[in-house]
């Protein structure tokens, strides 16, 4: 009875120490922003799967739940969802559904990342490393193929730890995610080998054994990773960018500061018309060349463009416009971007080709679609657009996320090896709190840096900013407020080794980790 009781002591530890380093990792990102935690924070789930426990799903379920259900926690800002004309009961049940599914959707990666760990509890350290980061990266890479993907371990340095966010130029978010990985996996190795040490040694010496014992070589090796990936992230960052008054472009952006409760409703369309159109004669007086808007800054169709103010004063002052509305594809409509030329004509489009789960579609339509009733704003159902789309404008080749976008960096490589020289970013998280929209802004200063972009980024209620090809926020809007704002931003054709080869580094980690285990 008392070794059973002991065992279920033991266990209540461990998983206590997994939801507690989970947690930990959880805050690192908006709205608390302890960016530094996330060096240390996996560390003790590594130790837990490789030393202290045959059965690693638990422990790590629990880890991933914390984290995600923490960073993510915003998601509930979609209750109540009766802007979509949904009801409270199912809209609750949908919130719940929708936080939940993504905490254990992420449970479920880490969980098979400790399978897998497990594996390596009798292999050499340094390739428990090398393959608990490989393995790391792929997951987080099968992930980001997923229509549900937004909580990388890289994000966790955004928008704190610039420096090392530009290692984001050689293989996208991989890097820095593998070097997040790896001193977490090097500070475990370091303890699990003083504890070794100290399983030798008894008593009077257990001081001593502490200072032999943990300042080992696995420490020095995280601390000497850590320092030298921030000199490698420094050097970049310090490299200077060419501002060449050729490739000048001075942008605006509105915010219209729009409920989604009333967006739909004449009150709000009737706002929308009015507080765009003010925006952009204010910014056109200013003499910017193009004023970009939100996503779904007009709720119709552009079909329906040249009935408005807003497309006359265009006409009037000949100055460029990227306006957020829908666009039509047979029976559906696609959530959209346009360039408006100065004679008012629609020039170009972009349409949204990663929409939100259950907020913009419904998947597995024909068992679910009963449940809900109706999540888009209009009677047909919106589709995804085309992965492999290009947005000219007058002055070049743009780089378009929309909203959700942002969290796939993939979608911006293309569109920058394809020639793409700044980046228009159009959002609308007006439906959430200001710890999403601080997270989505996160999102897109990773974005410039791996792509080496001028950002322009234009939201409903918040935070709209401008953002150099360093990552560093020139200006960033109020929360829930009505705002203009016009920058000078600059074009660049510049194409850096991650925007020419994507993430070459998760795959040569594997590879690596596939040999390392071979010649063992």
């Amino acid at each position: 009875m008392k070794s059973l009781e002991k065992k279920l002591f033991s266990s209540l530890h461990l998983y206590t120490l997994s939801l507690i380093s989970g947690l930990l990792m959880g805050v690192t990102v908006a709205p608390v922003g302890a960016w530094f935690l996330a060096w240390v924070a996996l560390a003790p789930l590594w130790v837990l799967v490789v030393k202290y426990t045959k059965n690693t799903i638990p422990p790590a379920f629990l880890w991933a739940i914390a984290y995600h259900g923490v960073a993510l926690s915003w998601i509930t800002g979609i209750y109540p969802m009766d802007w979509l004309g949904v009801p409270a009961l199912p809209a609750l049940a949908i919130t719940l559904f929708c936080w939940s599914f993504i905490s254990l959707w992420g449970g479920i990666l880490v969980s098979i990342w400790a399978v897998l760990m497990v594996r390596l509890d009798k292999q050499k350290p340094w390739l428990r490393v090398l393959v608990g980061t490989g393995l790391w990266c792929a997951l987080e890479s099968l992930w980001s193929a997923s229509p549900l993907w937004w909580s990388s371990l890289a994000y966790t340095q955004s928008p704190h730890n610039l420096v090392i966010l530009h290692l984001g130029q050689l293989s996208g978010t991989s890097t820095v995610t593998a070097v997040i990985v790896a001193v977490n996996g090097l500070v475990a190795e370091a303890w699990i080998y003083y504890e070794k040490l100290t399983q030798r040694r008894k008593g009077a010496k257990e001081e001593r054994n502490f200072r032999e014992g943990f300042v080992n070589r696995y420490l020095f090796a995280a601390f000497s990773l850590l320092m030298i990936t921030h000199f490698i992230g420094f050097i970049i960052y310090n490299q200077p960018i060419d501002k060449l008054s050729k490739q000048a472009l001075k942008i605006g952006v509105v915010q219209g500061n729009i409920p989604n409760k009333i967006k739909l409703l004449p009150e709000g369309f009737n706002r929308a018309i009015t507080g765009y159109t003010e925006g952009y004669l204010e910014l056109a007086n200013q003499g910017v060349n193009g004023v970009l808007t939100p996503e779904g800054a007009l709720p119709i169709y552009e079909s329906n463009f040249s009935n408005t103010p807003l497309v006359a004063a265009i006409r009037e002052k000949a100055v460029v416009a990227w306006i957020g509305a829908f666009g039509k594809r047979g029976k559906s409509y696609t959530n959209s971007l346009f360039t408006v030329f100065g004679n008012g004509e629609v020039t170009s489009r972009y349409d949204k080709s990663k929409l939100v789960p259950l907020g913009e579609y419904i998947p597995f339509e024909q068992i679910l679609g009963a449940l809900v009733q109706r999540l888009s704003p209009l009677d047909e159902h919106q589709v995804h657009g085309s992965p492999n789309q290009v947005f000219d404008t007058p002055f070049g080749r743009a780089i378009v996320g929309i909203c959700y976008e942002s969290a796939f960096p993939e979608i911006f490589r293309r569109q920058a090896l394809k020639g793409g020289q700044f980046i228009l970013s159009s959002s609308n998280d007006a439906h959430y709190t200001s710890a999403m929209s601080d997270q989505h802004h996160a999102q897109d200063i990773m974005r410039a840096i791996e792509t080496d972009r001028w950002a322009v980024r234009a939201t409903n209620t918040g935070y709209s900013a401008f953002v150099d090809p360093h990552g560093r926020t020139l200006w960033k809007s109020g929360y829930n407020t009505y705002e203009t704002h016009a920058e000078t931003i600059y074009r660049r054709q510049t194409q850096t080794l991650y925007v020419r080869w994507g993430d070459w580094l998760m795959p040569l980690l594997l590879i690596l980790g596939f040999l390392g285990w071979v010649l063992l």
